[in-house]
């Protein structure tokens, strides 16, 4: 009777293999839910993927949208619309600082219903981490016992000024944790590690989740995670046709008017390039780590990972030394890549799509119920191969800001700060309207680095119909509305 007990032998160690070689179970959770996270850095333009090997990853493990924007191109404007799924003229916040925009205005209007609030209601586990919205104190009580934590978060880590990276106060769900000038206050580090304790907890618990992680990198000062300071040491700002562009004469006055770019501010665009490159390091690291982290707890077949930023950075184009506001493509086109379940690998999509359409993708991705009452619409088809929002027009708007010294985003004034304007960007092109009745439109087709302002040779015809185009989308409320106004003049 051997081959028997031989049988049973075999089996047996079979069983034992089968059991060390087996993957992980995976936690409760119902996958018809997935989780969300969400990473939005501060001042990204897309020329800084290169640098930056886990976005690689995740553009070649998903899809890449190469033609998103933001509705403006300022930190807390583009932020109340990622939050509100509006454009600035619904949110009333068109600045950083009061009275038209920043904190103040966003708490007073909008911050009762957002994607926290939604996404919690829906059932998920909430997080915010990073930074919020300019004018927000984290020690400031608003009235309350504690500090004021926004509604819709279960969990919040939040900074004021952050910008450094150091020495700075975190509210970390309603109690203030001081952070000074150690290796380990470093701000990028610490999200990242409350990223993925915050994971772990939701995954642990079977709970579907949403994360927002927003660091203050590669806004300025630029700084780089001290292991990081001696990255790219051969690295310059690009020197693309548009850089210091001499011939200026076809551009609006407030641009035209400028000098070339002194010697100074040339060398000064490349070291920040540089450092630019340096402090998108940390996050690129943060990014890997949340995906290491999401595979180890078994949620990653199950999880949505999103990356993009607030806006974009001109550094040297259009002879404008450093900032942002602008109409220009440096300016409001931004990194999106999304990876996820049922998202096709490799895939790059040029649809338009904006930071509004943020709010209502994800809640489609959770589950939750459609809102007509926002400006965006649900690109979540294009995660799946699947068709698009219906928009081919997306609207830019800026309010020329105050400029005080308080506002992180400050500009001098040689540097270029655009009088007041409103632009829809079209499948052929830019088009922008000053306050002051000066116009352009730059040909996409032809002219890729937007050096010739073609406004003076268009048509009659084709000058109303960009007119009544952003016209229509300038005062549109509601999806339905905003997406008929978006149609392609």
């Amino acid at each position: 009777m051997p081959r028997p007990r031989l049988a049973v032998c075999v089996a047996a160690i079979g069983l034992v293999l089968a059991a060390c070689t087996a993957p992980p179970p995976q936690p409760a959770g119902d996958p018809a839910r997935p989780n969300i996270v969400f990473v939005l850095v501060d001042d990204m333009d897309q020329g800084l993927v290169r640098f930056m090997p886990e976005v690689q990853r995740m553009q070649r493990e998903g899809v890449t949208f190469s033609n998103s924007t933001v509705t403006d191109s300022l930190c807390c404007p583009s932020r109340a619309s990622s939050l509100s799924g509006k454009y600035p003229h619904n949110t009333g916040v068109f600045t950083n600082e009061p009275p038209d925009g920043g904190f103040a205005v966003f708490h007073r209007r909008d911050e009762r219903d957002t994607l926290g609030t939604q996404l919690q209601q829906a059932g998920y586990r909430t997080g915010f981490m990073g930074k919020y919205l300019n004018g927000y104190q984290p020690g400031r009580t608003l009235g309350g016992e504690r500090p004021f934590v926004p509604p819709g978060w279960d969990e919040w880590a939040v900074a004021g000024d952050g910008y450094a990276e150091y020495d700075y106060q975190l509210n970390v769900n309603g109690r203030l944790r001081s952070h000074g000038h150690r290796p380990g206050d470093y701000l990028t580090d610490v999200l990242a590690k409350r990223g993925k304790d915050f994971i772990r907890a939701n995954a642990a618990q079977g709970t579907p989740f949403f994360l927002e992680v927003a660091p203050f990198a590669p806004h300025g000062p630029f700084t780089p995670a001290p292991r990081h300071a001696d990255a790219f040491p051969e690295l310059t700002a690009p020197r693309t046709p548009a850089f210091d562009e001499p011939d200026r004469s076809d551009k609006p006055a407030w641009l035209r008017l400028l000098p070339p770019l002194p010697a100074a501010k040339v060398q000064a665009a490349d070291v920040k390039f540089r450092k630019r490159a340096q402090s998108l390091q940390a996050v690129d690291e943060m990014l890997a780590g949340f995906r290491r982290t999401l595979t180890e707890t078994g949620q990653a077949q199950r999880t949505h990972v999103i990356f993009t930023s607030d806006n974009g950075f001109h550094l040297g184009e259009h002879a404008l030394a450093e900032g942002k506001q602008t109409a220009f493509d440096t300016d409001v086109r931004v990194p999106l890549v999304a990876t996820g379940p049922g998202v096709p690998a490799g895939r790059a999509v040029d649809d338009s799509v904006q930071n509004i359409d943020l709010r209502p993708t994800f809640a489609e991705i959770a589950g939750a119920a459609t809102r007509s009452d926002i400006d965006g619409a649900s690109f979540a088809g294009l995660l799946r191969g699947g068709p698009g929002t219906g928009r081919e027009v997306a609207l830019v708007e800026h309010r020329e800001p105050r400029g005080s010294r308080e506002d992180p985003d400050r500009q001098e004034k040689p540097d270029g700060i655009p009088p007041t304007y409103t632009a829809i960007r079209t499948p052929e092109g830019t088009y922008v309207e000053y306050v002051n009745g000066e116009r352009e439109f730059y040909d996409a087709r032809t002219d890729p680095f937007q050096l010739t302002n073609t406004y003076p040779s268009l048509s009659p015809e084709r000058r109303d119909e960009l007119h009544r185009v952003l016209t229509g989308l300038a005062t549109c409320r509601g999806t339905a509305q905003c997406t008929e106004a978006a149609a392609a003049p």
